[in-house]
Formats: C-alpha cells, sequence, structure tokens
C-alpha cells in the first residue's frame, strides 16, 4: 500500500510539472540583446510592485509582476511601430492575446495590456506606426508606408515578434494565439483574417470598422 501511495504521489509530482509555467529561457533584462529583422528594443525590464504608470494614461494597479518589452519596429525608412509586450513571470497561461486600436489608432493600449496580464495572458500592442489622437489622420498624407503599417503591417510583425519574444523568455512558444479588438480593432482583426491567417488560432473582431471608402465618405454626402 505504502509503495502504491508513493508511486501515486511521483505520477502526480510529474503531472503538475509537465503543466506548470516553464522555467525561463532567458531572464527578462536579457530579452534587450535579442536580434530581431528590423526591430530595436529599448526597454527589457521585470515590473514588480503590483502597479505600472505608463507614458499616457491612468497609472494602473493589481498588476501581477510581469516583463516588459517595448520597442520600435521599422520595415522600412518611414516606419516607426511602437510596441508593447508583457509576460507574466508566473501563472502565465501558455496563451497569447493581441491587442488592437480606435479610430485612426495612434497609442497603445495599455489599459487592455494590463487587463490581459491580469488573466494570464502574455500579452502585446502596437500604435500603428504613428503617435496621434485617434481622430487624427494628418499622418497619412504623403506617407504611404504609415498607411501600410496602419493597414495591416504594424498588427502583423508585432504578432511576428511577440511570439518570438515569448517563446524565448518562456523556453516554449504559446500553445494557443488570440486577438481581440473592436472598432478599428475589428477592422484589424478582419485584415488579421485575410491576409495573415497564421498569425492567431482565433480572431475576435467586434463592430469593425471596415470598407472605408464608403464610411468615410458617408457623412461628407450627408
Amino acid at each position: 500500500m505504502r509503495n502504491l501511495l508513493f508511486l501515486l504521489a511521483i505520477l502526480l509530482f510529474l503531472f503538475v510539472a509537465a503543466f506548470s509555467t516553464p522555467a525561463h529561457a532567458a531572464d527578462c533584462h536579457a530579452l534587450a540583446q535579442i536580434a530581431l529583422p528590423d526591430t530595436t528594443i529599448l526597454i527589457a525590464e521585470p515590473v514588480v510592485g503590483g502597479s505600472f504608470t505608463p507614458p499616457y494614461g491612468a497609472p494602473l494597479t493589481g498588476l501581477p509582476a510581469f516583463c516588459r518589452v517595448s520597442g520600435i519596429l521599422h520595415p522600412t525608412s518611414d516606419s516607426v511601430i511602437r510596441f508593447e509586450f508583457w509576460m507574466p513571470e508566473k501563472g502565465w497561461n501558455h496563451r497569447f492575446l493581441g491587442t488592437g486600436n480606435g479610430g485612426f489608432a495612434g497609442s497603445i493600449y495599455y489599459g487592455q495590456l494590463g487587463d490581459n496580464l491580469k488573466r494570464g495572458f502574455a500579452t502585446a500592442g502596437t500604435d500603428t506606426g504613428h503617435q496621434a489622437d485617434a481622430q487624427d489622420a494628418s499622418w497619412a498624407y504623403q506617407h504611404p508606408e504609415k498607411v501600410t503599417d496602419f493597414g495591416f503591417r504594424a498588427i502583423h510583425l508585432t504578432a511576428e515578434r511577440a511570439k518570438t519574444i515569448i517563446d524565448t523568455f518562456y523556453g516554449e512558444p504559446p500553445t494557443k494565439s488570440y486577438f481581440d479588438a473592436c472598432s478599428d480593432g475589428g477592422r484589424e482583426a478582419l485584415m488579421e483574417a485575410q491576409r495573415f491567417p497564421a498569425d492567431y488560432d482565433g480572431i475576435l473582431a467586434g463592430a469593425p470598422a471596415n470598407n472605408w471608402t464608403k464610411m468615410l465618405s458617408r457623412p461628407r454626402w450627408m
């Protein structure tokens, strides 16, 4: 009987070990040295203490300890795509959740990153290649590459780089990858599904602001 209980205890230990958060292949600071195409990593730092004050927006509280990786993607000479990758130090659910934007984008939605982090996701966001108010599209004038970044390239490259960083940090890739956004984020979601279906296993396209030619010309007509 003792031998049976001992064997059961060993099996239980192996089961728990198999499904627990894996050991890190690299510490957070070391991610600053990873070489990725057309990518500059500006920040790779652990965030502890349960709170974080983003570059803009309200401070976030109640956060688990996480690794923050922030930087810029520059696939063209006129591309400046800012990104944030957040990965929980403990309790990772082995999934990746990408976030989107609203309006004409222009900022990273830090609040969404924080909410996703609390749910155990490794998560990522981007400003889609410009910094501006969500109602401001002046950045697009005579900048076709920035339009392409906003249209689809920024979300796609952010997903690719995020999954590489996640794999490096945890020592294994996410078992599932999702994208969840609405409004312009819903349009971003549809573009991902149409152009890059391998980026995500599941996509939630809420209130997609698609068919822009018709949508934006209608107010002028009215």
